[in-house]
């Protein structure tokens, strides 16, 4: 027979000592600075739609070897920045017309639906993020900086993916995020008039959806998705 002997408390998988850790902050691989870099860049509209991207040349703007820059371009790609043709490289996205007028269809369905769910569970913070973010919009209109006005158009919208509480409808426009933030700042950046319309538009959504009104936001968002995506296509029509 075994010896007897004292029962023993079972092991948790982290030990107590560990479950006071915190992770550890690590620099950004050089990839991922590339990528921002690249990002920030057709985002901010500084480089034009279809904007080809030699590895060689693009390598040695931003003092980097291929491995990093491949890395970079390919994530940009899985956003939907760049295009990678075989043979030939990569090139900034271009949007043909039927691209902006589907990402404008698939945008209004999720951005309605994710502000109806705002509304029932979110309707307090959601009203407050989109009264700061209209604050820094005004700002940004009245100095008539288009690149920052651009940059918070897309921070505001971002509040309702962020408070509609359903992840899939989140990660759904996540798929199409940064184009629409791409076509909305080469939009925007240099036509302060598409500006003057776009935060009358913007004010209006912030107080339909104080009011709680789900029929003036329907319509309200509706109008200003769709006005948006016609601005895109005639910007295309011009430069083509």
């Amino acid at each position: 027979m075994y010896p007897s002997r004292r029962p023993t408390k079972p092991r948790s998988q982290t030990s107590d000592r560990a479950s006071g850790l915190t992770a550890l902050e690590h620099p950004r691989s050089l990839a991922e600075m590339v990528e921002q870099r690249l990002r920030d860049a057709i985002v901010n509209a500084e480089l034009p739609f279809g904007h080809a991207l030699p590895e060689d040349e693009t390598g040695l703007a931003l003092g980097v070897s291929r491995t990093p820059l491949r890395a970079a371009l390919a994530r940009l790609a899985a956003l939907g920045l760049v295009t990678i043709v075989p043979n030939r490289g990569a090139f900034v996205f271009d949007p043909s017309l039927e691209d902006v007028k589907q990402l404008a269809g698939f945008r209004l369905m999720l951005e309605t639906e994710a502000v109806m769910l705002c509304l029932d569970g979110a309707a307090e913070n959601t009203e407050a993020e989109l009264k700061t973010v209209l604050t820094i919009m005004e700002t940004a209109h009245r100095e008539q900086d288009g690149t920052a006005y651009a940059s918070s158009d897309t921070d505001f919208h971002a509040v309702f993916f962020r408070n509609c509480g359903n992840l899939f409808v989140a990660n759904a426009f996540a798929t199409i995020s940064w184009q629409v933030a791409a076509l909305r700042a080469h939009l925007s950046v240099d036509r302060s008039w598409e500006r003057d319309t776009s935060f009358l538009e913007h004010r209006e959504i912030v107080e339909a959806f104080s009011s709680g009104s789900r029929d003036d936001l329907r319509r309200i968002l509706r109008d200003h998705i769709l006005r948006a995506a016609k601005a895109y296509s005639n910007v295309i029509a011009q430069e083509t």
